[in-house]
């Protein structure tokens, strides 16, 4: 089962349950891949997007509800944060588990050793190379602060 058909079960089911934030979450993500398949062009049952594209665009709602958990952190708004992190914690339910900082930045020291990276003027190669290898496995941010820090210690 991939990954837009494990979600549309997993409506069915919030349906059935009652869970009215799950079906929310998963009405929103269905929403999003739909917006997504209409943006390439394709029309429903054509052309499908592939996994990796599927993982990008809930990444992306991921991303959009860290966001949103940091400005409601920013303004004290608790009852706010408390529906965004659950949300999240939907969504993360289906993306593929996410690296530790730790494993984060073993992988950030190879690629450095591998483009010879010596400072913060080979970001750019570095990031590149690193954000293709770890591909729907980490948080762009998180990899970006990483990899500064690592190139400032050099």
């Amino acid at each position: 089962m991939d990954l837009k058909e494990r979600l549309q079960h997993d409506l069915k089911d919030a349906l059935r349950a009652g869970d009215d934030r799950r079906k929310a979450v998963i009405r929103m993500a269905l929403a999003a891949i739909t917006n997504a398949e209409i943006e390439r062009g394709m029309r429903s049952g054509e052309v499908q997007l592939d996994e990796n594209d599927l993982v990008a665009v809930l990444q992306k709602q991921a991303k959009q509800r860290r966001e949103t958990i940091e400005e409601l952190e920013q303004v004290d708004r608790p009852e706010m944060l408390d529906a965004e992190r659950e949300e999240l914690a939907i969504l993360e339910l289906y993306l593929p588990e996410q690296l530790s900082r730790t494993e984060i930045a073993a992988e950030a020291r190879e690629v450095i050793d591998e483009v010879g990276a010596t400072g913060m003027k080979d970001m750019g190669a570095v990031m590149g190379r690193l954000m293709s290898k770890l591909k729907g496995r980490v948080d762009g941010q998180t990899v970006n602060r990483v990899v500064r820090e690592l190139l400032t210690g050099r």
